[in-house]
């Protein structure tokens, strides 16, 4: 076992104890091992990964892919909209991939831990001072461990409002999902945040009449405005209601049909089968006894961290979900990085403005950089060049005629500022926007590069070729040659 090199070992137990083996867990747990620390990793439940895993991004994703192609939803614009692949798909069938994959996604982090030698501990833990952590494990026994450094990476846990009466089955969260016995015909989804906007999109495109509620008057509004409208349009198409600007006033079950009563502030009741609850996620820090440790969350369980993504106390970082938005798996493992790092004095730096976002919705929306409504209100002079895929070759062959990829580049120097994707593909696609983005580049960089044919990717050069004519300069005309980034020779090789 490795020794935490000038730490003494009478003192601690660990160099870095982590907390939640979600992503951010298992990144920080994993560069402390790199940097030749002794580490452990507590997690409270039997199994790895947290809710990333097991009941969040991968199992939704997952169960996106099986609802996609057991419906035939990506064929239909050749055979039809009656078209599936598979009659009467029951959520059985829908869980026999994602059961596979959660169990694959388990298996790779364990091993990924084992091999980096970091100890796996299965217990509740809870501060017992600044340094120390006592740990109840799932055999009953328990101990208190010091570490040097602590990172918390404890995720978040479904909102659930005190008087409304879940039972998992007809009024439920995004975690009970994979546990429901069978799909509803009519489903109700409160809330239209990210988890609610895929989960309605995902199971609309399945064919379930779907009611989506929100108090919001704009659904998703950190994104771009007309890649909403896009979603809310394909929403629509698939047969979705949207109640936009209302409010839930409560929920009951029918006690003869056993429908779900939906009783709006505005008067208004809406009746369904199910009823998913997705109005946010809160802090899983409840059990941590925060106070021991000089620390403390905020009404919704978040810790507040500076940019090192420290809390009050300078040796306990916090990363993942529970220090809020973005709370992406993404952003979570990067965080995880770089806290360990600035905790042990190794530089690393990073680009939070370039993180790219993605959202599985039906169809799929990605992003990096400014939309334009951060544009227009910071005074920035922008233009905009779009592509459309029933443009694209590509677009027709894999069937989807109604994405759209869009491309905000400044007016004068042509920089790019922003890219803005809805369609197949989306979350891949948009890395090549995000490698442009960081450094520097042009949307000369579009024009004068060549894609492979057939290719979404193709959908970049006309989204340029587009937002140069808009600016008065037309294909026929000589564009400048790409300026050279960093090294000389390339300028000569172009």
């Amino acid at each position: 076992m490795r020794t935490g090199g000038t730490v003494a070992a009478a003192k601690y137990d660990f160099d870095l104890l982590v907390i939640g083996s979600g992503p951010a867990g298992q990144r920080a747990a994993i560069q402390g091992a790199k940097l030749d620390k002794k580490v452990a990793l507590i997690e409270k439940t039997a199994v790895l990964g947290g809710v990333s895993v097991n009941l969040g991004t991968i199992p939704s994703k997952t169960l996106r892919e099986s609802v996609l192609e057991l419906s035939g939803y990506r064929s239909r614009e050749f055979y039809g909209a009656s078209y599936t692949v598979k009659q009467n798909i029951t959520m059985q069938d829908l869980l026999v991939r994602t059961n596979q994959v959660i169990q694959h996604g388990i298996d790779v982090a364990r091993h990924q831990l084992m091999r980096n030698r970091v100890e796996l501990i299965s217990a509740t833990a809870s501060f017992g001072g600044p340094n120390k952590v006592r740990l109840d494990c799932v055999d009953g026994t328990s101990r208190t461990v010091c570490a040097r450094v602590i990172v918390l990476a404890t995720g978040t846990d479904t909102t659930r409002d005190s008087h409304i009466k879940f039972d998992g089955k007809r009024i439920f969260t995004s975690d009970d999902i994979l546990s429901l016995d069978q799909l509803p015909r009519t489903l109700a989804v409160v809330g239209a945040g990210v988890i609610g906007c895929e989960y309605a999109a995902i199971l609309a495109a399945l064919g379930v009449r779907v009611t989506l509620i929100d108090q919001r008057h704009r659904l998703l509004p950190f994104i771009d405005e007309e890649i909403g409208d896009a979603l809310v349009h394909h929403l629509r198409e698939n047969r979705v209601t949207l109640r936009l600007g209302e409010s839930v006033r409560s929920l009951e079950i029918g006690e003869g049909d056993g429908l779900v009563r939906l009783h709006l502030e505005s008067g208004k009741t809406i009746v369904s089968e199910k009823a998913l609850y997705s109005v946010g996620r809160t802090g899983a820090t409840g059990r941590l006894n925060l106070a021991a440790a000089g620390i403390e969350a905020d009404g919704r369980g978040r810790l507040a961290v500076n940019e090192h993504f420290q809390t009050e106390a300078p040796h306990i970082y916090g990363v993942g979900d529970v220090i809020g938005f973005p709370a992406l798996a993404s952003t979570s493992m990067e965080q995880g990085r770089l806290a360990v790092c600035h905790a042990f004095g190794v530089k690393a730096s990073s680009v939070p403005e370039l993180f790219p976002y993605g959202i599985y919705s039906v169809p799929e929306i990605s992003m990096v950089g400014k939309n334009e409504e951060e544009l227009t209100r910071d005074g920035i002079a922008y233009e905009v060049g779009k592509a459309r895929y029933k443009e694209i070759a590509r677009g027709q062959i894999c069937g989807d005629t109604t994405g759209l990829l869009k491309l905000i580049f400044h007016s004068e120097s042509r920089k790019l500022l922003g890219v803005h994707i809805i369609g197949e593909g989306a979350s891949e696609l948009i890395h090549i926007g995000q490698a442009v983005l960081s450094f520097g580049g042009k949307i000369d960089y579009f024009v004068n590069t060549v894609f492979n044919y057939p290719t979404l990717a193709e959908c970049y050069k006309v989204a340029a070729f587009d937002g140069i004519n808009r600016l008065g300069i037309y294909e026929d005309e000589p564009i400048a040659a790409l300026e050279a980034v960093g090294e000389p020779e390339l300028a000569a090789a172009d």
